[in-house]
């Protein structure tokens, strides 16, 4: 008899923090766990969308992304990232930064090869990983700065990696990779030609004098990086799903290919509305940390109370908080079982750590929240949680 189903897609779960999202809906809670912001997207990039609209610019765009949009990436590429794009030959825009991860995989990976992965991970990296035909081979973040020990990544590339991913600033975790992490990183990948894949959506939210670095920029990586990134998180546009990845031109053209079949292509009049937002004015960015600044230290004070133990992140909007002894005292056997119970009883979601780990066990005292939210939301959760002390 047949199987079912693929026998792939039974090696993985459905997405846990978008359960915990339905959870949140149907309790009434406040929604700690995914992470989209609660508050409105830049004006004048609301405006663009609508202009475009009724410009008509509304059938499909070039398959790779409108003309405009890849030359704002470009720009901002040199400007911020630092490193030289031809808006023609370098980037493929993709509905969201989710596309580009599987685009890019599928791309790059032929079956038996490897991909190193850091955990805890951001949960579409495994199953990504799996529908490219490659093996994972993870490599832990250690707390309580989530340093990753050399020996252990080193042990794990051979002769099959074909590609590392790198998310920095790091979902869950909030690590920012430092660049002499990154140029060990860089270093293994020329020794063993891999391919690095960088995740940097969340780039721009940065706290505690903390800098940005991307591989691409370090010497001998702009021929074996693909640089992958959006406008959700930056801009509070994470319905929109815009993103993008930047690759060298053969490598570039390959991913070109997968993306034309999977999707066809991004929103037109969203691509438009895009490009204007990523020539937002500096003082926009400098604003927006600024902003996430104050809602960490405002959460990180409200889990604190709670009972929390906070791993302060320095860069993205997530906390990764360890629970033994709020597991204890309230009489629950793991992270999945707390998370729920808390959603229910206490009002608040929050994600189990268990689902950004290979082996559930290892984030059993684990959960995730996040603050891209209003004041109003933290506000509400604070009361809530008061129920914990």
């Amino acid at each position: 008899m047949k199987p079912p189903v693929s026998q792939i897609t039974e090696s993985f779960t459905e997405s846990v923090i978008r359960e915990m999202t339905r959870l949140t809906n149907l309790y009434g809670s406040v929604n700690l766990s995914q992470g989209f912001p609660d508050f409105p997207a830049p004006e004048e990039v609301k405006e663009a969308a609508v202009a475009a609209i009724r410009a008509d610019i509304n059938q499909y765009a070039v398959t790779w992304g409108a003309p405009n949009l890849r030359r704002a990436i470009a720009e901002k590429a040199q400007r911020y990232n630092h490193f030289p794009v031809d808006p023609d030959k370098n980037i493929t825009v993709t509905c969201g930064a989710t596309e580009a991860m599987i685009a890019t995989l599928m791309a790059l990976i032929n079956p038996g090869d490897e991909v190193v992965i850091f955990e805890p991970f951001y949960e579409n990296y495994g199953p990504d990983t799996y529908l490219s035909h490659a093996t994972p081979r993870f490599v832990k973040l250690h707390p309580p700065d989530w340093h990753f020990d050399e020996k252990e990544l080193r042990a794990a590339f051979n002769s099959h990696t074909r590609a590392v991913i790198i998310n920095t600033p790091n979902n869950p975790t909030g690590k920012v990779f430092t660049r002499e992490e990154l140029q060990f990183v860089a270093q293994l990948c020329q020794e063993w030609d891999a391919f690095a894949i960088t995740d940097e959506i969340y780039e721009h939210i940065l706290f505690d004098d903390t800098e940005h670095i991307s591989i691409a920029n370090l010497d001998g990586m702009a021929k074996r990086t693909v640089t992958i990134n959006g406008i959700s998180k930056t801009y509070s546009l994470t319905g929109w799903r815009t993103g993008w990845a930047i690759a060298p031109e053969q490598q570039n053209n390959a991913i070109r290919k997968v993306h034309d079949f999977l999707t066809v292509g991004a929103a037109a009049p969203l691509q438009e509305a895009a490009a204007v937002a990523l020539r937002l004015p500096e003082s926009y960015y400098q604003n927006l940390a600024k902003t996430y600044l104050v809602k960490r230290n405002r959460l990180v004070g409200i889990l604190d109370n709670a009972g929390f133990h906070c791993y302060v992140p320095k860069g993205a909007y997530y906390i990764m908080t360890e629970i033994a002894e709020l597991l204890d005292k309230h009489g629950q056997p793991n992270d999945d079982a707390f998370a729920r119970w808390m959603v229910k009883e206490i009002g608040v979601a929050a994600v189990p750590g268990s689902s950004f780990y290979m082996n559930p066990a290892d984030g059993r005292t684990q959960v995730r929240f996040c603050f891209c939210k209003k004041e109003e939301t933290l506000a509400a959760a604070a009361e809530k949680l008061k129920k914990l002390e």
